[in-house]
């Protein structure tokens, strides 16, 4: 298995977690779970974004970032469905998207250090 196949498998694991305890009606507790609700979205969105980071290293950041900020608009909407028993709202959208923007903010600083120099 290469290397890049390796790193898509690792992303598309975490983001099929990330749904999954979103989506259960009743989700196992978790140590995280004291540090509150918006620290678990952007934990979860900060990792899916490095990961997606690295996994698709050609892909536009912008693009990415569009992609998995829809991804938890998506998770809200599911969350809204009465027999998940969740709560929809919009600020944990916004945490998600907030982290999203710092952690590929931070990946293109660092991509930007690293690109050759012409001297």
């Amino acid at each position: 298995m290469s290397k890049a196949m390796f790193e898509r498998i690792v992303l598309w694991i975490a983001i099929t977690f990330a749904v999954v305890m979103a989506t259960l009606p009743k989700p196992p507790k978790i140590y995280l779970d004291q540090f509150g609700d918006k620290f678990e979205h952007m934990l979860a969105f900060a990792v899916i974004s490095f990961l997606a980071a690295i996994a698709y290293p050609k892909a536009r950041l912008t693009r990415i970032a569009e992609r998995l900020s829809f991804l938890g608009a998506l998770i809200e909407v599911a969350q809204s469905i009465p027999a998940l028993h969740r709560d929809c709202d919009i600020f944990d959208w916004l945490a998600d998207t907030g982290s999203i923007i710092v952690v590929l903010t931070i990946v293109a600083l660092v991509r930007w250090q690293r690109r050759p120099t012409l001297i």
